[in-house]
């Protein structure tokens, strides 16, 4: 498939699961979030992508949660500020994007990746947990990471396809309302968060209820 423009953004890496874990907590025993590059095309299917999985389904994948996608810019400035290495997966993340601010894309946004006929939409922010925590092993990790408000974008396959490093990609829709990942995850402008609950069909249930929360001025949590 062939696009008129250049692409926004690149995809540096694509990441699926590489061993499961203790996870170190109670809550669930086991945890997918040790994710590493692999090579080649890796097929996106409408839960995710072929070779991946999760094993805390009540707060990763489905339909809404199927792909997660962090910046690299980010990861680097997190790099730098620890003072170690943090390669493509160690967030978690199925796809290590460039020249893409995930948590600044808007809710609803949709990108055509590569030419194989991939088209995800951004659905919200990824919830940082204990177990990313446990992951890390740096003092305080959610609370900072949550501080930051850099959490990468969730997105769902609105079109099946495959994706392997180095596909562009290609934003081909941004909604009016303009509510970002960082506007839902921090509550700022609770007046546009009430323009896109309006606009917005198709909203992951857990989305609807935070952005429903964020209104109202109620709390969310983060669970630390």
């Amino acid at each position: 498939m062939s696009h008129p423009n250049p692409p926004t953004g690149r995809v540096e890496a694509v990441c699926v699961v590489h061993t499961v874990r203790d996870s170190g907590t109670r809550r669930v025993p086991h945890t997918a979030i040790d994710k590493r590059p692999v090579a080649g095309p890796v097929q996106v299917r409408p839960l995710g992508l072929a070779g991946d999985r999760q094993c805390d389904t009540a707060h990763h994948g489905g339909r809404h949660k199927a792909v997660y996608a962090y910046a690299e810019d980010e990861a680097r400035r997190w790099a730098d500020e620890l003072g170690r290495e943090l390669p493509a997966g160690w967030f978690g993340e199925n796809l290590r994007v460039n020249k893409i601010a995930t948590s600044d894309a808007v809710i609803g946004e949709r990108w055509r990746i590569g030419a194989g006929g991939l088209l995800l939409e951004v659905t919200g922010p990824r919830t940082p947990c204990g177990t990313f925590g446990v992951w890390a092993q740096e003092p305080g990790w959610v609370r900072r990471f949550a501080a930051r408000g850099d959490t990468g974008a969730y997105l769902k396959v609105l079109a099946e396809g495959p994706v392997e490093a180095g596909d562009g990609i290609f934003v081909v829709h941004v909604p009016e309302h303009g509510v970002t990942v960082r506007d839902l995850f921090t509550g700022r402008d609770p007046a546009r968060i009430a323009e896109m609950l309006a606009q917005q069909d198709d909203l992951s249930p857990s989305v609807a209820d935070k952005a429903r929360r964020r209104v109202a001025g109620r709390e969310v949590q983060v669970e630390y």
